[in-house]
């Protein structure tokens, strides 16, 4: 970060993971694209329109003062809400692979938990920067922004889609901690909050047996079992330097979704140890000037906001990682700028451009750390 310009690292990181996910969605879905549509190019042609859309915003946005978002973030706050709703709603939420998550608009299918995620960054880092020191008052401070993470979080795992509503509670918490709130508060919710929730993600039967196949795999049925096996054994094929880009055997069918949420597998398998080590360090890079742009930001609001972008994004990545190599359930979360889909691309990069702009402002004037008064005990900054 310079006062003569945006964070031209992060830039540059962020493109050159957009133009592997190009690639790599070419490479993975080229086969079954040419079976189902008679043409191999299909994806990288939808790919390739959603990532100049996407770059446009991005480059539109870090030309703005992020500071001028404010006015439209309670309207796209709402505009989110609603579109939570209706997606819901049977004959107007399409509901593929028995999870009800998609729009149509236009004639393109929309998901509006990508939306709900960047919103709620947004209302989140607004409300918490207004509050200042009642952050650290439960009833006026916590209780009103963890509401509105609570009804999103509703919405979003009644689609069902677990993964994005974990992401988003995980990112309000993360928020308000970095906001200054009380570390004996959060804990309490912690306690309260998350065996209940935990008993009621048990109950879901297909949630039970992903935890149960990764607890115990000798025990769970080979359907459930499948995805996460072929993921490691794409990986455990690839060795260190992977058997060549196209080259790849697991996306002939043998991997479901090797385009979109188990793209990272066929990294793995392509390009080896090597291309999936330098994946993780772009997003590592994307972690490190996230924060600094951050801790840089010139107003507490800059400054939470950057931190949430930052949070949902590499958040999201590290579930994804998660995922492919086996530590964590399955979840249907994509690899964010990378796995196939149009609305997580265009929803995170126009989300990086807003933190390319907090970067643009983070190297102008005087630094104001984050938050720009020291904290008491419990806050980041104390």
């Amino acid at each position: 970060m310079s006062g003569r310009g945006h964070d031209r690292l992060l830039f540059t990181a962020v493109l050159i993971l957009v133009g592997l996910g190009v690639v790599m969605v070419y490479s993975a879905s080229a086969i079954r694209a040419q079976e189902r549509f008679g043409d191999p190019a299909f994806f990288l042609k939808k790919q390739i329109l959603w990532a100049l859309i996407g770059v446009t915003g991005m480059v539109w946005l870090m030309g703005r003062d992020y500071r001028g978002l404010r006015p439209f973030i309670l309207p796209l706050l709402f505009l989110a809400f609603g579109m939570l709703v209706l997606v819901l709603v049977p004959g107007i939420g399409v509901k593929v692979n028995g999870a009800r998550r998609w729009l149509r608009l236009l004639g393109f299918s929309f998901q509006p938990a990508e939306l709900a995620k960047l919103a709620l960054v947004g209302y989140l880092a607004r409300l918490l920067a207004d509050k200042e020191e009642r952050v650290r008052e439960f009833g006026t401070g916590i209780l009103p922004p963890l509401t509105v993470c609570a009804v999103f979080f509703l919405l979003v795992a009644l689609q069902p889609n677990y993964g994005t509503a974990v992401v988003i509670l995980l990112t309000g918490l993360t928020m308000l901690f970095a906001a200054g709130a009380r570390v004996t508060h959060l804990a309490a919710l912690g306690v309260g909050v998350l065996p209940p929730l935990a008993l009621v993600f048990w109950s879901v039967p297909h949630v039970r047996g992903r935890i149960l196949a990764l607890l115990d795999p000798a025990q769970a049925s080979p359907k459930v079992l499948y995805q996460a096996l072929q993921s490691q054994v794409a990986l455990g094929q690839g060795g260190s330097l992977g058997r060549g880009l196209g080259e790849g055997m697991q996306k002939l069918y043998y991997l479901p979704e090797p385009h979109t949420d188990f793209i990272f597998a066929i990294v793995g398998e392509e390009l080896g140890f090597a291309g999936a080590a330098l994946v993780v360090a772009f997003f590592a890079l994307l972690l490190w000037r996230g924060t600094r742009i951050a801790l840089g930001a010139p107003d507490r609001f800059g400054a939470l906001l950057a931190l949430g972008i930052t949070f949902v994004i590499v958040g999201q990545a590290a579930i994804n990682f998660g995922v492919v190599v086996g530590l964590l359930p399955t979840t249907g979360l994509p690899l964010p700028l990378v796995s196939f889909g149009g609305s997580s691309l265009v929803v995170t990069l126009f989300g990086l451009g807003v933190l390319l702009s907090i970067s643009q402002a983070a190297g102008m004037g005087s630094r104001v750390a984050l938050p720009p008064r020291p904290l008491p005990a419990g806050g980041w900054g104390s």
